[in-house]
């Protein structure tokens, strides 16, 4: 089956969930109790000559559509849905490289989640396969938002203080912008209680096909 071919009768659907760096998407991906695929492990690694680059070529711009494989994680969406498995890197956001792969077995859940910052950038290619379940923007106050983000990756040490804070500080300013784009790319925009119960409602409205 390729990536284009839209699955006839997939075995699980995807719920994409979307929203600002700090936003409470992975919090929300485990509190579902659903299989989780972590789209951040699909960015490029860090020598990778394509990657974009913030004005002035001095760093990586890692908060670029760009900077991330969006057709393996397609494909990866692709595989789980009709297959239930499929083998994802596992991405080290500190060393910027992936160090290693993993499998994912949604073992009979007929829809799981895929989160991250560029899942508003596959909607559509998701939707033409017929594999979307919902499709979800989370969004709050940009300055909570700033504060868990900060904490968090301080916390995980994913890149340097002066990094973090100056990502943070641009990042915060353009929030409303993100979250717009990621409504134009075809996300329902909602809080953490919302898109608890449209998940809840997209698994009990799943429909699993009944082997002969």
């Amino acid at each position: 089956m390729g990536e284009s071919d839209p699955v006839s009768e997939p075995l699980a659907r995807v719920i994409l969930v979307a929203g600002p760096s700090g936003s409470g998407k992975s919090s929300l991906a485990a509190r579902t109790g659903l299989p989780v695929l972590v789209l951040d492990d699909f960015y490029k690694d860090g020598d990778d000559p394509a990657l974009p680059l913030l004005p002035g070529g001095s760093a990586v711009d890692w908060d670029a559509p760009g900077s991330w494989n969006a057709d393996a994680a397609v494909a990866a969406i692709a595989a789980l849905c009709a297959e239930g498995v499929a083998e994802t890197p596992v991405y080290d956001l500190s060393a910027s490289a992936a160090t290693g792969r993993a499998r994912l077995d949604l073992q009979g859940a007929p829809v799981f989640v895929a989160e991250g910052i560029f899942a508003a950038e596959i909607v559509g290619r998701c939707r033409e396969l017929g594999l979307v379940a919902d499709a979800l923007c989370l969004r709050g106050r940009p300055a909570t938002t700033a504060r868990r983000r900060f904490v968090r990756d301080l916390r995980e040490g994913r890149k340097s203080v002066l990094f973090l804070m100056r990502r943070g500080w641009h990042l915060m300013r353009a929030e409303r912008a993100i979250v717009a784009r990621h409504i134009q790319l075809g996300c329902h925009p909602c809080g953490h209680t919302e898109a608890g119960q449209r998940i809840s409602g997209a698994v009990a409205g799943a429909r699993v096909p009944v082997e002969a």
